[in-house]
């Protein structure tokens, strides 16, 4: 980076703003010896909006496999075989709350109810919206990731007691259809619009590491900006056996970090939740606080497994960090 693009991130996290494109793909290219001052910078600007306070979020796959879209990354698509992802239809309003009442016994501010397919309709929607109907009273907010729904679903969904949608981007509109072809980039962000109508909260972001060039890993996090959203859980790619980037070489813990900087940099108001691929950055796993995250997904993924939670709420306490509550 040269004196420029250091004044520009200054100015940003001095002035509450975000920094530009060129800065933005400036950071993506920074050496290691710079590292110390972006991720300082990216902290500043965390700790100025957000304190010390961490949210946490966890997950549970209601619905798993046989999805009909073919998402370059994902286990659960039909269009690939001999992946580890289990199958199973959606679960019982029962089962759907006993996976409730299991996340209420950890402190999350946020739980989502995840289900594979393009979209969630008819009676299989209704069952979720009576699910989480029931639990009004819970130990944490309701949230929702079932797929490209529309305004009336979405509105359903915010009458039964859901609070926060999730719909990620996954990447760059540029280089979206070299990740999925049964779907358009422009119907995800209809959903992510859509949700905002609905009067939802929104938790929207990516998947890095895919192919995607720096400038490509910008163009998604100026996306989202651009939808002002509450929350973006950024994933870094676990290749799975059995999908098209099996093969693919993990990023780097450095790159990683100056990734998470950078879209915090460029997103000083949402929150930035490191969610799937943690464990790539290896012993650097405290520093994505230092590098501009204000949340964590906890506790297991879709198809990978994650750390323990009470090794991140160590992790948390011996960082000076508090946990989000409802």
């Amino acid at each position: 980076m040269d004196r420029k693009d250091k004044q520009a991130i200054w100015t940003a996290v001095h002035g509450g703003g975000a920094i530009d494109e060129h800065t933005a793909v400036s950071i993506l290219g920074a050496s290691h010896g710079e590292l110390a001052e972006i991720l300082h910078a990216a902290h500043t600007m965390t700790m100025r909006r957000f304190g010390r306070e961490i949210s946490l979020c966890g997950i549970a796959n209601v619905r798993s496999g046989n999805c009909s879209e073919n998402c370059s990354f994902c286990a659960q698509s039909s269009h690939f075989t001999g992946t580890p992802a289990p199958t199973y239809p959606l679960m019982s309003v029962e089962e759907i709350r006993d996976c409730a009442k299991k996340a209420g016994e950890s402190p999350v501010e946020f739980f989502s109810y995840v289900t594979s397919g393009r979209a969630l309709k008819g009676k299989s929607l209704s069952n979720v919206c009576e699910a989480v109907d029931g639990m009004r009273d819970t130990s944490f907010k309701h949230c929702a990731s079932l797929g490209c729904l529309d305004l009336e679903s979405l509105e359903k969904l915010k009458s039964a007691g859901v609070v926060r949608y999730h719909h990620n981007l996954e990447s760059s509109e540029s280089f979206f259809p070299s990740v999925c072809t049964t779907h358009t980039y422009a119907e995800r962000i209809g959903t992510v619009r859509d949700a905002k109508k609905a009067g939802l909260e929104v938790c929207c972001g990516g998947l890095m590491g895919i192919g995607e060039s720096p400038q490509q890993r910008v163009e998604l996090a100026l996306a989202i900006a651009a939808e002002e959203v509450d929350s973006i859980p950024l994933n870094f790619l676990v290749p799975i056996p059995g999908t098209p980037l099996e093969n693919v070489k993990p990023m780097q813990p450095l790159e990683i970090l100056l990734t998470i900087a950078m879209f915090r940099l460029v997103n000083p108001h949402a929150q930035v939740r490191m969610a799937a691929g943690r464990s790539a950055l290896r012993s650097l796993q405290a520093f994505i606080f230092h590098a501009g995250c204000n949340a964590l997904m906890v506790g297991d993924f879709l198809t990978v497994s994650g750390q323990g939670i009470e090794a991140d709420l160590t992790m948390l306490k011996d960082l000076g960090f508090s946990v989000k509550k409802k």
